[in-house]
């Protein structure tokens, strides 16, 4: 008769098994704890450069941005999480010129991907840092991202 197949030979690989991760177990119990004390450290609590919190569009002291209602960020969303809604105005000049009027971000139903971010040929959003997002009403997440009041950033 084969060892493996015996009574004897498989309650010997069992314990051995047992011994293999009780092995393992004790040495990640006496190993250094790298444990977060969330929500205690929040105020030094700092996320990875490359984490994706959730969208922002980041504004200048002038409360200017870099948004020109292009819409490749909204195409580019594979779930409609992005609303751009732009008016045409008329500029000194008399031309016809498209501004933002409103950038609507639903963060409810964000996958996280990045391709808003990636195709977007301006950099006018880009994801944050934040990650508490906890709310009982879905509505809250829905935000609108441009600063009231806030226009493009002239080029020179």
């Amino acid at each position: 008769m084969k060892n493996e197949n015996s009574y004897f030979g498989g309650l010997i690989q069992g314990v051995s098994s047992l011994l293999v991760g009780m092995k393992t177990t004790i040495k990640v119990f006496f190993r250094a704890k790298t444990t977060e004390q969330y929500p205690e450290n929040r105020a030094e609590l700092k996320m990875f450069d490359r984490f994706r919190g959730e969208l922002i569009m980041p504004h200048n002291e002038n409360n200017e941005h870099r948004c020109v209602a292009c819409g490749l960020c909204q195409t580019a969303c594979p779930n409609d999480t992005i609303e751009v809604i732009s008016e045409m105005i008329e500029t000194e000049e008399g031309k016809k010129k498209k501004i933002l009027k409103t950038y609507r971000y639903d963060l409810g139903s964000c996958i996280f991907c990045q391709l808003c971010v990636n195709a977007c040929p301006h950099d006018a959003i880009t994801f944050g840092q934040s990650f508490e997002h906890a709310v009982f009403n879905r509505d809250k997440l829905v935000r609108t991202l441009n600063n009231e009041g806030s226009k493009v950033i002239d080029k020179k």
